[in-house]
């Protein structure tokens, strides 16, 4: 899981600051059937629209936006990471990248219509400021789109629970509540070429003891194989429109502007 940002300060991230090749890997594992795609484009629409993904890591979700979207900007902390990024896009017209927080975001205000942030800074608790900011730069009838882990999907938010004791699900579930989210649950499917990049991935992800214990458990679930190992995974999916108000914005008809 990405986690970059707790109120005032940059965290880094345990995993792809520190281990990006095997977090590469397991962008390329994760959701192989892409259910959470289909589901957000059940929950909104991107194209021809503006489109700020928050946290955005090495890029690797910028170009699905953009075969549609009229805009993409990603915004991340981390230099390395936004080299990175600038690099996988360096060919597309209507992809940026910027060095940004999500409590500071590199725009003005009203000048998006999605602000898309997927296993980043968004955990719940602590996360206001970031909130405040996406509702800043969204435009009236704009979307904020969060998509994180779901630690009551088994058995792999079982070892996040066992990871993370002091991570509570209902108190996480009640704030994105009251803050107007809507939340769909969404199984996926996780799938690793061989054991090896499996290992890997399940390495960056927990801490030793966890990750002998999903590694193990995911054996288990494979017996007999040795490729194509599968791992279900489920994500909440949380969404929230901005209202649109009496007057548009006059900047609904412009790209993204910079401050």
């Amino acid at each position: 899981m990405k986690r970059f940002v707790r109120k005032v300060e940059i965290v880094p991230s345990p995993n792809i600051w520190y281990y990006t090749e095997a977090y590469e890997l397991e962008n390329r594992a994760q959701d192989v059937d892409g259910e959470i795609w289909r589901v957000l484009a059940q929950q909104l629409s991107w194209a021809g629209r503006d489109v700020v993904d928050v946290g955005c890591g090495d890029g690797f979700h910028l170009m699905r936006f953009a075969g549609t979207a009229r805009s993409v900007l990603g915004v991340e902390p981390h230099p390395p990471l936004v080299r990175r990024a600038q690099r996988r896009v360096a060919d597309s017209a209507n992809v940026v990248v910027r060095r940004g927080t999500a409590q500071r975001l590199p725009l003005v205000d009203a000048s998006v219509d999605v602000v898309h942030a997927r296993t980043a800074y968004f955990f719940g608790p602590g996360c206001e400021p970031g909130l405040r900011e996406a509702e800043r730069v969204l435009r009236p009838g704009g979307t904020i789109v969060i998509v994180d882990l779901d630690t009551r999907h088994g058995p792999y938010g079982e070892w996040m629970l066992d990871d993370l004791p002091h991570y509570e699900p209902d108190k996480v579930d009640q704030f994105f509540a009251d803050a107007g989210f809507s939340c769909r649950r969404v199984e996926t499917r996780w799938q690793f070429a061989d054991r090896a990049t499996m290992e890997a991935v399940l390495r960056i992800e927990f801490s030793p003891r966890l990750a002998a214990r999903a590694i193990a458990e995911t054996l288990q679930l494979n017996a007999g194989r040795d490729a194509d190992l599968v791992l279900p995974v489920g994500y909440r999916v949380l969404v929230r429109d901005k209202p649109t108000g009496l007057v548009h914005s006059s900047s609904a008809a412009v790209s993204p502007r910079m401050p």
